[in-house]
């Protein structure tokens, strides 16, 4: 059995959970317009009877601060466009104009702040629960390699502590993003 294999993709999942969460930080809107705000929405086309991320049908740009542009590939989905967006309730109302979906991204309340505070604290949290899960896949695979008689006790007890280690980093990675996610939200 290869312990350093085991730790390593312990880590990789560890890693994935922590820039998962940071994804999902990316979608919350902080008065700052940004494509990652819109390009995960599932539009439904009704003239192609399916269902696609808005990244795939659109191209989509923000040329301030304060909108984001919206280029449908094909200009007859943009109604459905519009519709996934308001139906997103992110708090954006997509106007049409001409060949494209100007969203203008609104000022965000005190109200509104404090309800995506609660958000990324939920994000936050659920991006540990990654992070212990694979430190509980890593921990099993090590036990039970113990148990087959594959590694020595001693070995267990020094990866039990690196797994515990590298879980621990990555807590404090998550709760170093949510405070600074929590701050910028504040404004």
């Amino acid at each position: 059995m290869d312990i350093k294999k085991t730790l390593a993709d312990g880590a990789n999942g560890m890693k994935k959970a922590v820039d998962h969460t940071l994804h999902e930080f990316g979608t919350l809107h902080t008065g700052k317009a940004s494509p990652s705000m819109v390009e995960n929405i599932q539009v439904h086309v009704e003239s192609y009877g399916m269902t696609q991320r808005l990244k795939d049908m659109a191209a989509i740009t923000t040329p301030d601060a304060r909108s984001i542009i919206i280029t449908p590939f094909d200009k007859a989905v943009m109604d459905d466009i519009r519709k996934a967006v308001q139906a997103a309730n992110l708090g954006i109302n997509p106007v049409p104009q001409g060949s494209f979906l100007r969203c203008p991204i609104p000022e965000l309340s005190g109200e509104r702040r404090t309800e995506l505070t609660k958000v990324a604290t939920r994000m936050a949290e659920e991006g540990k629960v990654r992070v212990r899960n694979a430190r509980r896949d890593c921990l099993e695979t090590l036990k039970k390699a113990n148990k087959d008689k594959l590694i020595t006790d001693d070995d267990l007890k020094r990866s039990e502590k690196e797994v515990q280690l590298l879980t621990d980093r990555s807590v404090a990675d998550i709760e170093k993003h949510l405070e600074s996610k929590v701050a910028e939200l504040k404004g």
